[in-house]
């Protein structure tokens, strides 16, 4: 007597660490649409290099500018984004992705918030520019700049 089984089930590979593939069960996860706001990729930056200098793997703010082949200013204005307040710091961190169009939030309108020292000052202006592109149209409190405004 021959009896045969079928088993049938879900499973997806999953990409690990230094390129190491593992299956994993269930249907794949669905990736995460639109991209990641260039001002939350310069905060993550800044808190990395900070990192770095501190741990010694780097002198200073200029090997780091060498390295990344970008001017010493250009450094100095991304390492900036490090004198905003915590809590302004995690909120560029989590922003959302953006779906379509330009980012809400750029580099340059945090400039005079991160250049000032007073941080309830800071949370003003902060909450003044949040006001200022249009919170409460998007789900975090950003409406998308149109060409216009950029």
């Amino acid at each position: 007597m021959k009896s045969e089984l079928t088993v049938t089930r879900t499973f997806h590979v999953a990409s690990r660490r230094y390129g190491s593939k593992q299956l994993r069960s269930g249907a794949a996860p669905d990736a995460p649409t639109g991209r990641i706001p260039r001002v939350a990729r310069l905060m993550a930056l800044a808190i990395r290099c900070e990192q770095l200098i501190r741990d010694g793997v780097v002198a200073d703010q200029s090997e780091l500018a060498r390295y990344g082949r970008i001017t010493t200013t250009r450094m100095t204005q991304i390492m900036s984004l490090l004198n905003l307040a915590p809590d302004i710091q995690e909120q560029l961190l989590f922003l959302p992705r953006t779906q379509r169009g330009g980012d809400a939030v750029k580099e340059t309108d945090l400039r005079p918030i991160a250049a000032t020292l007073d941080l309830r000052k800071q949370r003003r202006l902060w909450a003044d520019l949040q006001r200022r592109l249009g919170a409460g149209s998007r789900p975090d409190g950003f409406a998308p700049r149109t060409q216009r405004e950029c």
